[in-house]
Parts: C-alpha cells; structure tokens; sequence
C-alpha cells in the first residue's frame, strides 16, 4: 500500500512537472479540479485491487483461499518469480489514461490561446472606447463650464437691470407722488386765494358770500366730476387718431406700397437683366477662351504676317524698291487705316498699275459670245497709258452723260458709243480697252470699281444712281436745315437732318454717320460742323468717310434685307422657290411695298419680263420657279432696299 501510495506521488509529481508550451496560459483552477478528480477513481480503483487477506510483504498482493491460488480464470501466474504488483498495473492504466487524454490536452491550449487573444482584443476595444468617451467628457464639461459662465453672466446682468429697474420705479413713483402734492398744493392755494378775495369784496358780485360758496363748491364738484369723464374719455379714447390723420396715413400708406411695387418690379427687371449680363458674361468667357485657343492654334500652325515695312523702303538695294512708286511717303499715305486684306489690294493695284504703264499694247480677245460687246477685236490695241486721274474725270463724264441720254440702250453698248463719240471710231477700241485694264485692276476706287461693276453686270446702274440722288437729298437738307448759308451745323442739328432723311436706320447707324463726320465723345450739341467738306472729293474721285459709311450701310442693310427674306421662306439655298412664295415672303419682312416696287424684284429675280409677269392669284404663278440662291443673287444686282419698318411680332 506505500508503495503504490510513493508510485501514485511520483506520478503526480511527475505529471505536474512537465513542460508547459510557451505562449500557453493554463487556469490553475482547471487543473486542480482535474487533478482531485483523478485522484478520487484512482483511489476507488486502488481499493478494488486491494486484498482482505494480509500482506505477506510490503509490496507482496494477498492470496485468496488455503491453496494461495486466485479463483479468477486468467490470473497471472504465481510464485517467486511470478509476484502480482497492483500498482504498476495502475501506474500502466494511469498512462494509458494521460495518452487518450494528450489531444483533449493540446484542445484545451487552443481555445485557452483563443479566449485570452478575444479577451485582449475586447479590452483593446473597451479600452478605446473608454478614451472616446472620455475626449467626449471633457468636451461636454467644458461646454457646460462656458453654458454655466454664460448663465452667470446673464444671471448678473438680469439681476442688475432688475435693481435698475427698482430705482428707476421708486423715483418715477416719488415724482408721481410730489407732483400729486404740489398740484393739490397749488389747488388749495388757488381756492383760498378766491375765497379770501370773495370775502373781502361781497359788493363786487351783489350775492350773498354763502350763496357764491355753495355755488364754488358745486362748481368744484363739476369740475371734478368732468375732470374724471376727460380722463375716462382720454383712456377710452388715447390710442383713437382723427379721420383726417388716418386719411392722411392711408393715403401716404398706399403711395408708398405703390413705390414698394415699383421698385420690386424694378428689382425683378434688374435681377432678371443681371442673370442675362451674367449668362452673357459666361458665354463671352467662354468665347474668349474659344478664341484665344483658335489664337494659339492659328499662331502655332499660321504663316506669319507679312512685313509691309518691306512696300515702303526706297532703298535701290531692296528688291521691293520699284513696287510702289513715290517712295516711302507714299505708301504711307496708302497704307493709312488699311487692313491686311486692304493692303493685299493696294499692293495688287500698284503692281498691276506698274506692269500697265510697261504695257505698250494689249492682244485682242476676239469675237466670241462670252465677250463683251465693247472689247470684240482682233489683233494687237494700242495701250493709251492714262493717269488714274484722267481715267477718273473720263468716267465722270461718262455717268453725266449717261444721266442726260433719253433714249437708254444697254450700258455697254453706251460706254462704246461715248468712246466712238470722244475719242473717234479709230480710237475708241484702244480706249475701252485701256480703261477696261485700268477699272479691273484698282478695286480701291470708288468710281472705277462701281462703273466695272454695272459694266459686267454685277450691279445694276440704278444702285449708283439712287445712291447719288441720296447723297445730293442729303446735302440738299443740311442746306436747309442751314439758314445762315455760313456752311456750318451744329452737332444737334446734324443729328436731326439725319434722323429725318434715314428714318428707318437705328440710332447705332446714326451714331456711325456722326463719328465719321466729326464726332466725338468730347463733342457737345454747340459744336459746329462743316458738313459741306463731308461730300467733297479728291482728285481721284475718293470720297470723305461719311459718304463711304453711307454706300457701307447701304451694302450692309441690303445683306440683311436678303437675309430675312431667306430666313422668310424657310428652305436651302438649293432648293426651288416659286414666285408666290417668294412675292408672300417680300411682304412679310417689308409690309409696305407697293404692288409696282414687288413686280420690278420680282422680274429681277425669275428673269421675266413684267409684262409676262403672271397675275397674283393666276394658277400659272406656281409654274414659275427657280433656286433660290439664284433669285438672291439676282436680287442683290439691282436696287433693293426696305420700304417701312416690319411688323413687331406678336407677344407671346
């Protein structure tokens, strides 16, 4: 029995010493439990091995019967070299008992390794939390230590306006008190004074002094008594003002809330005006960003600008030396206020006027139907190498003598026919030809290149001539307007002769007329004006500015006439258009043209004599058409203008 109890202590003493894993917390108390438990089966299974029988030696197992044999089938043999040992067949039993329990062993560390790795994970989050909650903490007491400090604050101020208050109520009501003592005062003053008054002269009134106090004293009762009514009438009534104050309000009242809608509806007129200021700033930024990255891309891909400096050196050196003739100072003056595009054309016209006068002849264009009747010939012509001068005065008398012909043939043949008449029928070849190069070339002038336009029918002559007949009705009305003969308008007056003779341009046009006559913004309505110098001409037939802007506008309205008409009718410049649609659209944009006026624009434009010109509402209106782009054209040739102002459109 002491030697299993010492085999069953080294066990356990064996068992509590092994190595635990590093890492690994074991609960002790588990253990211990653990180790209690085994130790009680270990002891109930002892004492079943256990023999009543008495031990032969210390570790010697007793034997049961007289025979010392064991009765169980099995046992192990008996003998000296055969003895039983209960304990070592425990201990093998308690072993094979902790190898079945090596892998709930090794369990039991891995969840003991998950537990403590989820409790360290909580406590991090709690300890996190606690630290939110504590931040959030302090921040609460602090906003409570500054509510607190406010509310103290206010405390102070409300108790000290209160105690104000107290002072000011204490001293208001001891006024109240002492004014009502002195207005008693002052009363009983009063009566006594009229008393004693009444007492010593009886003989003033002729009444008994009783009588004349009783008298006082009811007097004094209904003094008091409509005194009290005045009061109740003042407390009933204090806060009541005269109708004819309140008419006076009312009506200030109702002025002043029509101001109030005026100036809201202004309001709304100025905030609607600046969100369209606004949208059209932003669509200007936008377009300014547009350009100047077309700016860019064009300076970065462009060829550069041509150095005109190059048309002006007189040097014998420079190869442009003999392109433009008089030198420097010349150009100059024909450069001045041109643009690129403008001096490509001066620089084509000193060019072709040089390779002119080199020119001694000029070869015949011959006979064909695509020449013009006047240049038809044969052979070499004579080069008469005019001045541009004399090509100029040449035209002038040619118009002037267009004007004066009754008897009107077709342009070209009467250009031939005043050169025959000038010039002889020997020369007058040479000459139309010779003028003909010169008008071709110098586009620049205003006279060459109107009389080459009606020569080749690109415009009719009635352009020009409608266009002096303006110019000379608008001379003819400053004169008027003139009535000391001295020449000279004031700004005003300029202004109104305008507005008077153009009374369908708008007053952007008007105020370009004024700046190229002279006007400026410094200018007053006082400052005189010498309008005669506005329709002088030069040598060359160049006129002032303020003529040129007049045939500019004229240009300009009559695109835009053309291009409501086509905005008018609604279809491409492709597509057919019948003289129906074209007559119903004139109307539309220009609502005063008169049937005559219709009829002319609208044999212009199909080419049909008006003559032959169907009726308005005859059936064979429809069968007349042609492309549209062909009847503008034809349209922009001759006179075409706005007659009276269009219809305002109906609001919507």
């Amino acid at each position: 029995m002491a030697c299993q109890q010492s085999r069953y202590h080294s066990f356990s003493s064996a068992s509590r010493l092994q190595p635990r894993p590093s890492g690994v917390t074991i609960d002790e108390s588990f253990l211990t439990e653990d180790k209690s438990t085994q130790n009680r089966k270990l002891l109930q299974k002892r004492r079943t091995l256990e023999l009543p029988a008495a031990p032969l030696s210390h570790c010697q197992a007793p034997v049961l019967g007289g025979t010392g044999k064991l009765p169980t089938q099995g046992a192990p043999p008996t003998g000296p070299g055969h003895r039983f040992h209960p304990g070592t067949k425990a201990a093998a039993h308690q072993r094979e008992k902790i190898r079945a329990l090596e892998p709930l062993k090794a369990k039991l560390v891995t969840v003991n390794e998950d537990c403590n790795e989820r409790i360290l994970a909580m406590r991090a989050e709690e300890k996190y939390e606690i630290s939110l909650l504590k931040k959030e903490k302090m921040n609460l007491l602090k906003l409570i230590d500054k509510k607190n400090e406010e509310k103290i604050s206010l405390q102070s101020e409300v108790t000290k306006l209160r105690k104000n208050l107290a002072e000011e109520y204490l001293h208001y009501l001891s006024e109240r008190d002492a004014r009502k003592i002195l207005i008693a005062d002052l009363n009983e003053l009063r009566y006594q004074r009229e008393d004693m008054s009444l007492a010593q002269s009886p003989g003033i009134w002729g009444e008994d002094p009783v009588k004349l106090t009783l008298a006082l004293t009811m007097t004094r009762q209904d003094l008091t008594r409509t005194q009290m009514e005045l009061n109740t009438m003042k407390a009933n009534f204090g806060d009541v003002v005269p109708r004819r104050d309140f008419e006076m309000q009312e009506k200030t009242n109702k002025h002043l809330q029509e101001q109030l809608d005026t100036l809201r509806a202004s309001y709304e007129e100025v905030r609607k005006e600046h969100e369209i200021l606004m949208q059209l700033h932003m669509s200007t930024l936008k377009e300014r960003d547009q350009f100047f990255s077309e700016l860019q891309e064009i300076q970065r891909t462009s060829t550069p600008r041509p150095d005109w400096t190059k048309c002006k050196d007189s040097s014998s050196l420079s190869p442009h030396a003999d392109v433009v003739a008089g030198g420097p100072d010349r150009w100059q003056m024909l450069a001045e206020g041109k643009n690129s595009d403008q001096l490509v054309d001066v620089l084509l016209e000193e060019i072709g006027s040089g390779l002119l006068r080199e020119k001694d002849f000029f070869p015949g264009l011959g006979y064909g139907e695509a020449i013009p009747a006047f240049l038809r010939f044969d052979g070499l012509v004579e080069n008469k190498k005019p001045s541009k001068k004399d090509v100029v005065n040449l035209l002038k008398d040619a118009w002037k003598e267009r004007l004066a012909e009754e008897q009107k043939e077709t342009f070209p043949d009467f250009f031939f026919n005043f050169l025959e008449h000038r010039f002889g029928p020997s020369d007058a070849m040479a000459w139309a030809y010779t003028i003909f190069e010169n008008i071709k070339i110098f586009h620049s002038n205003e006279v060459m290149s109107q009389f080459y336009a009606v020569l080749m029918g690109k415009r009719s002559e009635n352009v020009y001539v409608t266009q002096k007949e303006i110019v000379a009705q608008l001379l003819k009305e400053m004169t008027n307007a003139d009535s000391q003969n001295e020449g000279l308008l004031t700004m005003e007056q300029f202004n109104t002769v305008l507005k008077s003779t153009f009374p369908l341009k708008t007053e952007e046009q008007i105020q370009e007329l004024m700046e190229a006559g002279g006007w400026h913004l410094s200018s007053s309505n006082a400052d005189l004006l010498n309008y005669r110098s506005l329709f002088m001409e030069d040598e060359e037939g160049q006129s002032e500015p303020f003529v040129q802007k007049l045939w500019e506008q004229y240009m300009d309205e009559k695109d835009e006439y053309l291009r409501q008409l086509k905005q008018e009718l609604g279809i491409e410049l492709h597509e057919e258009v019948t003289l129906p649609k074209l007559r119903g659209g004139l109307m539309t944009i220009d609502p005063s043209l008169d049937k005559q006026t219709v009829n002319t624009y609208m044999s212009q434009a199909f080419q049909l004599p008006e003559s032959e010109m169907p009726e308005e509402g005859d059936e064979k209106e429809e069968a007349v058409v042609e492309i549209l782009q062909t009847a503008l054209e034809r349209l922009q040739v001759i006179d075409i203008r706005r007659v009276g102002p269009r219809e305002p459109e109906p609001a919507s």
